[in-house]
């Protein structure tokens, strides 16, 4: 097959998988009454269920990009898409909130394998002027997932109960783990000599060295990646764990019923997740642009991440637009609805290109151990963030988006002022 056209498969089947991912994710957050009340408990244990999975999502990040480095991404990543799969189903047949939370946090162990793998992938197959946009499209399928999951989710919950729900989708999941094993492989020398050029120096030679995990953690990238996962993440974890919820909230103050909620939520809840992802893909198709037309390509990220950063200050509205008495419920919840359109248009432009900025920042051997340990940092600080939403979210929400407008700005200094492409240990030393 013509190597070009086999990587378009490939990427297409992590797009697949990663829908897949995300509708599973989402199963949690559109489904939460129903589950809330089929276990007979309230908002701080659902709090306490995400967090189960963010911190076993945390403590595999890093683990799965170490064993996607020692493995291989076909090997681990289907082994990630099978667990995940198995894990949604195990939900689906708890008898009781402890079994419930369990396999919530075998999800968590199991999902982050394939954000690890998928960065790797994209390197090896990608040339630095094709990058950024190859690794949206990838990263575009969780958009996509989180987008079609409200219409999907609540059209299955008319006809099925909640843990039938998740059965289906971890069937689905294990078919698109046989698909990935059968459809990767790794690229051919020509493919994989223009993809590690992208990492040479000025003389044209590739790279073949590469830093141990001691001095890893002794750049000032490393460091400056994690601080950003960790302050940006949070974000959007709100808008994919909380979102669904908040909204469904507003509908409940206004006299809505659970049912009325969940079909409002059918309509338009995928709405902000769709807006972000086509600016993601647009965000970085115009940083390779950039690159094409000279400018340095960790540079042309980091811009485009910058510029995005203009709408988090919306952030800090939302709870006086979502009680705003001066206009009518739809006009609210319209304005709610673009508030985080343009807040997921910022998230998703920092979610698409950070993968490529580690990824141009460190030698080929040390892509996917970076990117494990910064989205661990980054699923750390949606886990603490998680438990400040589900303390702060119905008596101190003003504070809390407050918090959430000033995450990205913070983010975009550490960005600017620590992530660069990282030297050889001796040239640091020569200096």
């Amino acid at each position: 097959m013509n190597p070009n056209r086999h990587r378009n498969y490939i990427v297409a089947t992590i797009f697949i998988a990663i829908v897949c991912n995300y509708l599973d994710r989402q199963l949690l957050s559109i489904l939460k009454p129903e589950i809330l009340t089929s276990f007979n408990v309230g908002d701080l244990e659902y709090a306490w269920i995400v967090n189960v999975f963010l911190i076993c999502y945390a403590l595999m990040y890093p683990v799965g990009g170490m064993l996607i480095g020692r493995f291989g991404s076909r090997k681990v990543m289907f082994g990630g898409i099978l667990l995940w799969s198995l894990a949604c189903i195990g939900g689906g047949i708890s008898r009781n909130i402890a079994e419930f939370t369990f396999f919530r946090g075998l999800l968590g162990i199991a999902e982050p394998i394939i954000f690890s793998g998928q960065v790797v992938v994209v390197t090896v197959w990608f040339e630095k002027q094709k990058r950024a946009l190859a690794n949206s499209l990838c990263q575009f399928g969780g958009s996509i997932g989180a987008m079609i999951a409200p219409a999907v989710i609540a059209w299955l919950s008319h006809y099925l109960p909640w843990n039938q729900v998740f059965i289906i989708a971890g069937l689905i999941g294990i078919i698109i783990s046989l698909i990935w094993f059968m459809i990767y492989s790794e690229p051919p020398k020509e493919i994989l000599d223009q993809s590690t050029a992208a990492e040479s120096g000025d003389d044209g030679k590739t790279d073949e060295w590469a830093f141990s995990l001691k001095d890893l953690f002794k750049t000032r990238s490393l460091w400056g990646c994690l601080l950003v996962r960790l302050v940006s993440d949070p974000v959007w974890y709100f808008c994919s764990f909380w979102l669904p919820g908040f909204l469904r909230t507003m509908g409940e103050r206004q006299g809505l019923s659970q049912q009325q909620t969940l079909d409002m939520i059918q309509y338009i809840g995928g709405i902000p997740f769709l807006v972000g992802a086509i600016s993601g893909v647009l965000a970085s198709a115009i940083s390779d642009r950039m690159v094409r037309h000279g400018t340095p390509s960790l540079l042309a990220r980091k811009k485009i991440m910058l510029a995005s950063v203009i709408f988090a200050p919306l952030c800090a509205l939302v709870p006086y637009v979502s009680e705003w008495q001066g206009i009518g419920f739809n006009a609210r919840l319209a304005l709610v609805i673009i508030i985080f359109c343009l807040i997921a248009a910022m998230c998703l432009t920092w979610l698409y290109n950070i993968g490529v900025v580690m990824a141009e920042s460190f030698p080929l051997p040390n892509v996917s151990t970076v990117v494990g340990i910064a989205c661990g940092a980054g699923a750390i600080g949606g886990s603490v963030f998680n438990q400040l939403v589900g303390s702060m979210l119905n008596t101190m929400g003003n504070k809390l988006f407050f918090i959430m407008s000033l995450l990205h700005i913070i983010a975009a200094f550490v960005l600017w002022k620590m992530v660069r492409r990282e030297p050889k240990p001796e040239e640091v030393k020569a200096n």
